[in-house]
């Protein structure tokens, strides 16, 4: 049993090396050990707070995405009505020009016939004028072609005249 037994001795040395290894620790070891573990918990408190920070910035971010995003819609059917409303408007004024032309053209065509109309009618007045005197020509050629005819003709229009001027 012996061997179980420690002298007093080796009690003492193992408590005196105790003691030195423990102060020696405590003076050199645990500051480092110590400083350690703040810079550590520093390192760790920085990071919970760098994500805590990324979070809210993540959720800021998503925010204003989708305010964004509804701005951008808002614009969008705010471009759509504009465009719808400009495309009716050029529309109408396609209408209203092509009314405008389409009642110029039907104006120069009712003018163009009135000047046709006009004209064949002047051509046919000449036509029937001029058919007119060939055919009195020919009736008094007829009717004068003989001495006395011509004599009672011109003393018929001399009492006429002379009769006018009573």
């Amino acid at each position: 049993m012996e061997l179980f037994t420690p002298d007093f001795g080796l009690i003492f040395w193992m408590f005196v090396v105790f003691a030195a290894l423990l102060f020696l620790l405590w003076k050199f070891a645990w500051p480092f050990i110590i400083k350690s573990i703040e810079e550590r918990a520093d390192l760790i408190d920085k990071g919970v707070e760098y994500a805590e920070n990324a979070k809210i910035q993540l959720e800021n971010a998503k925010a204003d995405a989708a305010k964004y995003i509804q701005e951008a819609q808002k614009q969008q059917a705010e471009i759509l009505r504009e465009a719808d409303r400009i495309k009716t408007q050029i529309i109408e004024e396609a209408k209203d020009a092509a009314t405008k032309e389409a009642k110029k053209v039907l104006d120069a065509a009712q003018v163009s016939i009135e000047q046709s109309r006009k004209e064949a009618e002047l051509q046919f007045r000449n036509e029937v004028s001029s058919f007119a005197l060939q055919v009195a020509e020919k009736i008094m050629r007829n009717k004068l072609a003989a001495d006395n005819a011509q004599s009672e003709l011109v003393n018929k229009l001399i009492d006429e005249v002379e009769f006018k001027n009573n």
